[in-house]
């Protein structure tokens, strides 16, 4: 039996995904469904950059403004959210477009990866925090790759959410994430994924990366933090965002303005290069010039789907 066609829209932050997928819906009568951690939280709308309303062009799309700030939300919570709103869209008649930069949520799609939806330790998450207070992160990077040292190829020193993350999945199941990765990618792929990444020019993308932050911190990122604060009393995961835990500090009086924006545009340059190596590894993918005419890229996408 043949399987449904599932598009894939991927590419570092600032790429240009949100424009490009929702032309192609118009095209291919398609729902977008968001691939984007950050995206997904109520609130959190100018350092996610997620699309407005206007924006929308009367698409249809899932998972945008769907927990709140301080709720927990895994991998394995997206995949099976994702599905459903997969199955809807198909049910309708139309085509899945998913859209974003988030690789594992997209991994756990396209390879049908059963990540472990892990209670949260909250006694073992406080243990951690203390070490990297009290030793510094590297230290617990080195366990983690003692631990996982395939996982950590794909972590950099300073993610520290990520690095809590492979301990803590070692702590909770005995096996490092690589393991069950492997064991759970036995699993038939659902759907026939087309996978397509936007590529551009680095020098290019950085600067486009520096403008949208310029532009962010215009559209009152700072009030947006503030308000956040005020309506929320915690945040396990939403305040370590990028862009925020930034703005965060800027509120604690640790940094200055000027130096805060200098460190958002830095860490969003790097996660961009992060991302761009993690899509690179997907073999599936079909890299579309970024540089190109929006038409240019749906052509493309289009020969390929008929």
């Amino acid at each position: 039996m043949q399987k449904e066609k599932v598009v894939v829209i991927c590419g570092p932050t600032a790429s240009g995904k949100t424009a490009l997928s929702i032309e192609l819906a118009k095209k291919i009568d398609g729902e977008i469904v968001s691939c984007d951690s950050m995206q997904i939280y109520k609130d959190m709308n100018i350092g996610t950059a997620k699309p407005t309303t206007s924006e929308m062009q009367g698409i249809k799309h899932y998972l945008l403004d769907y927990i709140s700030p301080d709720e927990r939300y895994s991998v394995a919570d997206y995949k099976q959210d994702a599905k459903k709103a997969i199955r809807e869209i198909i049910k309708k008649g139309r085509t899945p477009i998913i859209v974003g930069g988030t690789g594992l949520y997209i991994d756990s799609l396209i390879y049908e990866i059963e990540y472990p939806n892990i209670e949260f330790d909250e006694k073992y998450r406080e243990k951690l925090e203390k070490q990297v207070k009290e030793e510094g992160l590297e230290k617990l990077y080195e366990n983690a790759k003692e631990i996982d040292s395939k996982a950590m190829e794909k972590i950099s020193k300073n993610d520290k959410k990520r690095i809590l993350r492979i301990l803590e999945i070692y702590h909770a199941t005995g096996k490092n994430k690589t393991e069950q990765e492997k064991e759970s990618r036995k699993k038939e792929v659902e759907y026939d994924y087309k996978v397509y990444a936007l590529n551009w020019d680095k020098d290019q993308l950085y600067e486009r990366i520096n403008k949208r932050v310029d532009i962010m911190i215009r559209q009152g990122l700072i009030d947006e933090v503030k308000a956040i604060y005020k309506k929320y009393d915690k945040f396990p995961t939403a305040m370590q965002g990028l862009g925020y835990k930034e703005v965060v500090e800027y509120l604690e009086n640790k940094t200055t303005k000027e130096d805060m924006i200098e460190k958002i545009k830095r860490e969003t340059r790097r996660y961009a290069k992060r991302q761009l190596t993690w899509f690179r590894k997907n073999k599936q993918t079909i890299w579309l010039n970024a540089q190109e005419e929006i038409q240019n890229n749906i052509k493309i996408i289009l020969e390929d789907l008929n």
